[in-house]
């Protein structure tokens, strides 16, 4: 099988980029046992054009016959471009190009795109991906090497562009393309640290490029694209962040097989792991397991461990790695050793899995804890991490003595940077002295630290909190015309949020537009925020608006937190129908009601009086409470067992009580107490009392509506006996007289 060769990689030697150097990116041949198409194929773009330019783009192949290159020579206007690019004169270059009403040779395209790519800012970003946007409209995206692709991948994964780099990497996979390693490990990584699904999302991408990898006999065709030390790091990452420990092995076991070797950073991530499934009992053996395996210990790692010693509250621990650091010695692995044994309650949790990743900590008894080849001192990076550890316990005069104490080292690297005066901004903040938090700030100003667009953002969410809105824009006029630093998305979504929590939607909206007239993209908090202003308003017109809005944004993927806005605004007017159609929604777009959905229905149905609906409600609910037996079989497509929390609970019962549905309301209070609730039966026994003490006490009534009310008249007397009111069900010392119907 003959494929037509790529078209000609832009010559990017010229450019000084750490990474073009070694970045080539190459189209290869599938193995016959790989179905492919059997004419020549070419980069294509589809017919479909989304309105933004970060949009998810498809890269489809057609047959030469569908287009006809030719070797044709170079224009003179071409060879003027050519000669800015390299000259490295991006800037004219690319006025020269926004003025040709032609395209440019596919040599001027790749060069010009990488050398936008590689600019690394918003502007060169959004000229680099109109050129993938005209090239798109224009179906002629074939003409772009892949060397050029790839930096684009990178430049909008640094940019947090992750979608958009994911779609770049996942088109060239499609179209033939293997990218440099570099270049689709930069977008695991990203996705890796992301938020939401991204984790999971960037361990889909690595094993799309292993898997095709591995389909080659002949590695060396493929070397560039395999798999390093960097890319098993990222994905290993991803693992950790989803506390995912098995599959964590299995990449790990894998990475000899690939040339990759564990590095530092390696187990920097499985300290990581070890913090998230809380095994705190481990952190010590993978300091030891460094040791043995003969790698340098960095800075990073100590701070891993300090930092995962502080998210599990042990400061103790924490303080003693601290103190040790500080008095140079080397014996960290026998203090964190005796901090085991002063807190051996180890949960023992993916015990087998940490025994292979981790086998020293087997035979840890039969010897010694290993010193480190030498002292470490620590650093601002070290200190600071710590008073993060005071700041979230409240400990409020520690964190400030500790930013006094390194205000006097004598060591330039544990001064205070503006990382530490953040994090005493941010102790303040938290415990509502917004007054000394700016006295922190104008310190800052006073020594030479310059604060940060993250120390205006903590400062402008207390004072959100403290409903402080005038003072927040203050704060904000002060940030960027004293400061010189511009608002970013998240200092709009904390001022859009404190709109909220004053009741003013319309300074929320306001606040919302102001973001996208500066050109600032909207998050998925953004929109989420905006939702929020107005269903807590009553205007749950406005925003399913804003959903629809979100919905069609390609750069933001709308999850359960909207969904469950949208139902909590049309809930929150008793609008229980067009809540139902929006839950039906939801379970088409794949997403499945939690407590919080089914929560604000049942707070929407008690709104609009309607009791037949709440039963419908809990039929719903009950069948998802209900685990799946040891050997039934599950289909993917099954909603995963809930979790019923109070609220939803209690407000079934309230309404089935209100409706005289006793005997659901039985079956929701045995629910109550198999999940632990406590059911509050004194403000159930007022409702029965008020509403239908009453109850079926007619002497008149006839016997065919007795007996038809007699399921009922069983119900209540049960529901009675559970509350402890006087029922057929006691003894005669519980009431007086005969109880009506008693033979």
């Amino acid at each position: 099988m003959n494929l037509n060769p790529p078209p000609p990689p832009s010559p990017l030697a010229s450019i000084s980029n750490p990474l073009s150097h070694s970045l080539t990116l190459h189209r290869v041949s599938f193995p016959s046992s790989i179905s492919t198409p059997t004419r020549p194929f070419r980069l294509h773009a589809t017919a479909s054009t989304p309105a933004n330019p970060a949009a998810d783009f498809t890269l489809t192949t057609v047959t030469a016959a569908d287009d006809d290159d030719g070797d044709t020579p170079v224009s003179n206007e071409d060879q003027k471009l050519l000669t800015l690019l390299r000259q490295r004169k991006t800037e004219e270059a690319w006025i020269l190009y926004t003025q040709y009403s032609h395209l440019p040779n596919p040599t001027c395209l790749s060069r010009l795109l990488s050398q936008l790519s590689y600019q690394n800012t918003r502007t060169s970003l959004t000229r680099a991906q109109s050129i993938i946007t005209r090239l798109r409209d224009e179906r002629q995206l074939r003409h772009l090497d892949a060397n050029s692709l790839g930096l684009l991948a990178v430049a909008a994964a640094k940019a947090g562009q992750t979608r958009y780099a994911t779609s770049i990497v996942k088109s060239m996979l499609r179209s033939g393309f293997l990218p440099h390693v570099k270049a689709w490990s930069a977008v695991v990584s990203r996705l890796a640290a992301s938020g939401d699904d991204g984790p999971a999302e960037a361990l889909k991408l690595f094993y799309s490029v292993t898997r095709r990898v591995r389909r080659f006999a002949e590695p060396e065709l493929v070397a560039d694209s395999r798999p390093d030390t960097a890319a098993f790091n990222a994905a290993l990452n991803a693992c950790a962040n989803l506390g995912d420990s098995d599959r964590f092995l299995k990449l790990f076991d894998e990475m000899p097989e690939s040339g990759a070797e564990p590095d530092v950073l390696t187990y920097n991530v499985m300290i990581k792991l070890c913090a998230r499934v809380g095994r705190k009992d481990l952190l010590v053996f993978v300091l030891e397991r460094i040791l043995d395996q003969g790698i340098t210990v960095c800075m990073t790692t100590l701070n891993s461990l300090v930092a995962a010693y502080v998210g599990f509250g042990d400061l103790e621990t924490a303080e003693k790695m601290v103190q040790a650091m500080r008095e140079g010695r080397r014996d960290l692995c026998k203090i964190l050793r005796e901090a085991n044994l002063r807190n051996s309650n180890s949960s023992g949790r993916d015990g087998n899995v940490f025994e292979k990743l981790l086998p020293n900590s087997v035979t840890a008894s039969e010897c010694e804890p290993p010193l480190l080849p030498k002292a470490y001192t620590a650093n601002s990076r070290i200190y600071t991490t710590l008073m993060k550890g005071y700041m979230n316990a409240g400990r409020v005069i520690d964190t400030v003595r500790m930013l006094e104490a390194l205000r006097h080292q004598d060591d330039s690297s544990s001064q205070p940077d503006h990382v530490t005066y953040t994090t005493v901004v941010s102790a303040f903040v938290k415990a509502g002295s917004m007054d000394r938090a700016r006295r922190v700030l104008a310190e800052m100003t006073r020594v030479g630290v310059p604060a940060n667009r993250i120390t205006y953002n903590i400062l402008l969410k207390g004072y959100c909190q403290q409903l402080q809105i005038d003072q927040a824009k203050e704060l904000v006029r002060e940030m960027t015309e004293d400061a010189g630093i511009e608002p970013d998305v998240v200092s709009y979504n904390i001022l859009i949020d404190g709109c909220i929590q004053v009741d003013d939607s319309a300074g929320a909206l306001a606040f919302f537009n102001e973001m996208r007239a500066k050109g600032i993209a909207p998050t998925k908090i953004s929109y989420t925020t905006l939702m929020k202003a107005f269903a807590l308003s009553g205007q749950p017109k406005l925003a399913n608006k804003v959903f629809d809005e979100m919905l069609n944004d390609p750069r933001v993927k709308a999850d359960l937190v909207a969904w469950n806005m949208l139902v909590e605004g049309y809930c929150r007017l008793g609008l229980v129908e067009e809540s139902k159609k929006i839950i039906q929604r939801m379970k088409e777009h794949g997403f499945h009601p939690d407590v919080a959905t089914y929560g604000s229905l049942a707070n929407g149905i008690a709104l609009a009086r309607k009791p037949g609906e709440a039963l419908l409600l809990w039929n719903e609910v009950k069948d998802r409470c209900t685990a799946k037996k040891e050997g039934e079989k599950s289909d993917d497509a099954d909603p995963p067992t809930l979790k019923p929390d109070e609220g939803l609970l209690d407000t079934l019962a309230d309404i089935c009580v209100r409706a005289a549905f006793f005997k659901k309301a039985l079956e929701i209070v045995a629910c109550m107490e198999e999940n632990g609730i406590p059911p509050n039966k004194t403000k159930f026994t007022k409702i029965y009392v008020e509403m239908h003490s009453r109850m079926f006490t007619s002497k008149h009534a006839s016997q065919a509506r007795q007996d038809r009310r007699s399921e009922r008249k069983r119900a209540a007397e049960a529901f009675k006996f559970w509350l402890g009111l006087p029922n057929s069900y006691y003894g005669s010392e519980w009431r007086l007289g005969s109880l009506d119907g008693d033979n």
